[in-house]
C-alpha cells in the first residue's frame, strides 16, 4: 500500500511538471508570436518612414493643382458677369452657335501636353489664321491653344472674325478654363484620396490575429499608391492582373511582403527599368510574382538572401530583416517564396494557398 502510495505521488508530480511545461511552452511561443507581430510592425513602420517624403509629395501635388484651379476660377467669376450680357447682345444667332461650338470643343481636349506639343499646334495654329488675314493671329492662336484647341480653327472662324472677337475669345476662355478647373479639382481630389485611403490601409495594424479573405490586387495596389512618387520618374510598371476571388490571409503581413519586393526592385534598378507584377491562381494555389529588369542576384548571395541580417545594402540604408520577415510571413500562410535571378532580370514568386 505505501508503495502504491509513492506511485500515485510520483505520478502526480509527474503530470504537475509535465502541465507545467506545457504552460511555459505555451507562454514561450505566445510571447515569440507576439514579438515577431511586433517586429513585422516595426519593419512595416520603418518602410512608411522611408516613403513619408513620396507620401506629402504625392498628396502636395493634388492638393497645389486644387488651389491653382481655385485661383483660375476666382478669376473667372470676376469677370464673366460683366462679359455675358453684353456679349449676347452682339452676338448673333450663327456666332452663338459657332460660340458654344468652340466651348464645348475645349471642354472635350486632350489634356497633359508637353510644352514643345504646344509650340508645335501653336505655330500651326497661327499658319492657318494668316492664311485667313485675321490681324491678332499670333494672340488668337495663344488663347485657342490654352483653351486646348490645336486644329480645325476654320469652324470658328465667323467669331474670331466678328468685330467683338477679342471680348468673345476670351470670355470663351474664361468660361472653359471654369469647367477644365473644375475637372481639375475632382481628379486632384480623387489622388489625394486615393493616397490617404492607402495610408490608412497601410499603416492599419490588425489585432484580432484572424485570416480574413483580402482582394490581393487591393493590397498590391495600396503599396502601389504609396510607392507612386518613386516610380513615376523612371520605372515603367506592367500589371498581369487575373480577376480572381478574395484569399484568406493575413493582409496587413502581406502588405509587408509587398513593400519589400517592391522596394528591392526598385533599388536593384537604381530607380530606371521594368517591373512587372503578375496575379493568377494556379492549381489550388495564388501566385504573385514580381520581375525587375535590375542587375540581378549572384549565386552565393541568392543562398543566403533570406537570413536574418544579411543585407548588401551599405550601412545604414538597410537592416538584413526585410527578406527574412518576407519569408517568415509567407510561412505562416503555408506559402513558400522562390527566386529566379540572372543578369537585367530577377522573379521572386510567392504563393500562398487558397485553402487554409
Amino acid at each position: 500500500a505505501i508503495e502504491s502510495f509513492r506511485d500515485i505521488t510520483d505520478r502526480k508530480k509527474a503530470e504537475k511538471e509535465i502541465r507545467q511545461a506545457k504552460e511555459n511552452l505555451e507562454k514561450t511561443l505566445d510571447e515569440l508570436r507576439q514579438s515577431q507581430a511586433k517586429l513585422v510592425q516595426s519593419e512595416k513602420m520603418a518602410a512608411l518612414g522611408q516613403l513619408i517624403a513620396g507620401v506629402a509629395h504625392e498628396i502636395n501635388t493634388p492638393l497645389g493643382a486644387i488651389r491653382a484651379s481655385v485661383d483660375n476660377i476666382g478669376t473667372s467669376l470676376g469677370e464673366i458677369p460683366e462679359q455675358l450680357p453684353r456679349l449676347f447682345q452682339i452676338l448673333s444667332q450663327e456666332h452663338q452657335r459657332a460660340f458654344f461650338a468652340l466651348i464645348r470643343t475645349a471642354s472635350q481636349s486632350r489634356p497633359g501636353l508637353s510644352a514643345k506639343e504646344e509650340r508645335k499646334f501653336k505655330r500651326s495654329l497661327r499658319g492657318i489664321l494668316e492664311e485667313h488675314e485675321l490681324a491678332d493671329a499670333d494672340a488668337d492662336a495663344d488663347t485657342l491653344t490654352d483653351m486646348g484647341i490645336y486644329d480645325t480653327p476654320e469652324d470658328f472662324l465667323p467669331i474670331l472674325k466678328h468685330s467683338e472677337s477679342p471680348l468673345v475669345l476670351h470670355t470663351a476662355y474664361n468660361l472653359s478654363r471654369l469647367q477644365k478647373s473644375a475637372a481639375n479639382i475632382a481628379t486632384a481630389a480623387d489622388r489625394a484620396s486615393k493616397v490617404v485611403f492607402a495610408l490608412k490601409s497601410y499603416a492599419r495594424f490588425d489585432h484580432s490575429g484572424e485570416m480574413v479573405p483580402a482582394d490581393l490586387e487591393e493590397t498590391i495596389e495600396t503599396v502601389l499608391t504609396l510607392y507612386h512618387n518613386h516610380l513615376k520618374h523612371g520605372i515603367e510598371v506592367i500589371r498581369r492582373f487575373e480577376k480572381i476571388p478574395p484569399v484568406r490571409c493575413y493582409p496587413d503581413e502581406l502588405n509587408q511582403v509587398w513593400t519589400n519586393l517592391i522596394h528591392n526592385a526598385i533599388q536593384a534598378m537604381g530607380g530606371k527599368g521594368t517591373l512587372e507584377i503578375e496575379l493568377f491562381q494556379k492549381n489550388n494555389e495564388t501566385a504573385v510574382v514580381f520581375k525587375d529588369s535590375g542587375k540581378g542576384i549572384s549565386e552565393e548571395i541568392k543562398s543566403r538572401i533570406f537570413e536574418p541580417f544579411f543585407t548588401t545594402k551599405a550601412a545604414g540604408e538597410g537592416s538584413g530583416l526585410g527578406l527574412h520577415i518576407v519569408k517568415k510571413i509567407i510561412d505562416k500562410h503555408g506559402g513558400k517564396i522562390e527566386i529566379e535571378s540572372e543578369q537585367g532580370k530577377t522573379a521572386f514568386r510567392v504563393m500562398i494557398p487558397n485553402s487554409q
